[in-house]
């Protein structure tokens, strides 16, 4: 089987990181289900070859996935159910934290139906350490019910910097495969230092450092690009592309513009002068409660911290006095210039939603659809080894 012809479904597909990895490595995104609008949006813009259904996948009956793909069908399925809690709504009976009463059941049952050759899940690394009520490790329930399926399973916790992403950032993955498999997982390509032959994964400024110099609510959707690049993977990731997008600073008022002004690669808004600190909700009165991790000016010498969901307000730009750009934050989860993020770059909090019944308005923003996704370098380095390991080999014997 020819890597090019390798056809891969992307499930809870976000904003299509992990897709991009497999695109990057060769194979066909042939499709992707996903129930937000905006990263529906997004996925489908940058992947305009793929079937992207906007759908909750657990509305799909046997039927109609069975007729979606039949002709079409994949060779992988990719996905990253959201485990946390293991609870989804509508479940009252059984125990909350086992994995076979989520999401997860429905990653299972596209693999029932489909029976690709590799399913491969994604997610955080607490989910290794997890376990239900009655004491068993949710990862080996999750392994017990993919083998349950004719698979040879396997999980491990990558690094993202062992791969050229420069971001300190661990994900689970556990890959199930029809063939047994000799080396599931790529070996690193990088680390911090450079040695014991390896390359050197990019700081922060090497990734970011040739960005255009805005301020505080400057920037814009789309930009020109005012610096030639800089590194080898400012060259990647521009990757042609003469335009940079959803690079638009956040509208910071003075004072935090001013708070952000005394601080130093390192320290968070529990370090500034007592009179820059936040204010209690709705009070000119400085709050008690100083949050250590929100409002961090990185070190630009190093690798980023983790990119979230809520990256906007968990650090601030080594250099200038504001927060992360989305673009800022998709360079440092590797991806390239051209791939746009849809919908606006920020919303309202989900809980304050919930709290005012305003549910309707939840989508993923920019900056929530670029942390919730696999880097797609980190991605990529999977993908050639799963391509070399579960299919190439066949084809020499």
């Amino acid at each position: 089987m020819e890597v090019n012809k390798i056809k891969v479904l992307d499930t809870f597909a976000g904003a299509g990181g992990f897709s991009l990895g497999f695109h990057l490595a060769g194979a066909e995104i042939i499709g992707a289900i996903e129930i937000d609008s905006w990263a529906t949006e997004t996925f489908s813009y940058n992947h305009p070859e793929s079937l992207v259904i906007k759908r909750d996948i657990s509305l799909f009956s046997d039927e109609e996935i069975l007729s979606t793909f039949e002709k079409n069908k994949p060779d992988i399925i990719l996905g990253g159910p959201p485990c946390q809690g293991f609870s989804i709504a509508n479940k009252k009976n059984g125990d909350l934290k086992d994995p076979r009463n989520s999401l997860f059941e429905e990653f299972l049952r596209l693999g029932r139906l489909l029976s690709p050759a590799v399913m491969i899940m994604e997610n955080v690394p607490n989910i290794s350490k997890a376990k239900t009520a009655e004491g068993n490790l949710v990862v080996d329930i999750i392994k017990d019910e993919l083998s349950s399926l004719g698979y040879y399973v396997y999980h491990d916790i990558l690094e993202a910097t062992d791969y050229g992403v420069p971001q300190i950032r661990k994900r689970l993955f556990i890959i199930a495969s029809k063939k047994e498999l000799v080396c599931p997982f790529p070996k690193p390509t990088h680390n911090k230092d450079g040695n014991y032959g390896l390359l050197r994964t990019p700081t922060l400024w090497e990734a970011i450092s040739d960005l255009p110099k805005i301020n505080a609510r400057e920037g814009a959707e789309e930009m020109k690009y005012s610096l030639p690049a800089a590194t080898e993977y400012q060259r990647l990731l521009r990757d042609k592309t003469d335009k940079v997008f959803n690079h638009k600073a956040m509208n910071h008022s003075k004072r935090l513009v001013e708070r952000f002004s005394t601080m130093t690669w390192g320290q968070s808004t529990s370090d500034v002068p007592e009179h820059l600190k936040p204010y209690k909700r709705n009070s000119k009165e400085i709050s008690e409660k100083v949050y250590d991790q929100n409002n961090r000016r990185m070190h630009p010498h190093k690798p980023c911290h983790t990119i979230a969901a809520s990256f906007y307000a968990n650090f601030v730009h080594p250099y200038v006095n504001r927060n992360f750009t989305a673009r800022e934050g998709a360079r440092i989860q590797s991806f390239p210039d051209w791939y746009v993020f849809k919908g606006k770059p920020t919303v309202v909090s989900h809980k304050l939603l919930q709290r005012e019944g305003r549910m309707d308005e939840k989508y993923l923003c920019q900056y929530n659809q670029i942390g919730n996704a696999v880097p797609p370098l980190m991605a990529k380095a999977l993908a050639e080894n799963i391509l070399t390991e579960a299919f190439e080999k066949d084809d020499k014997k």
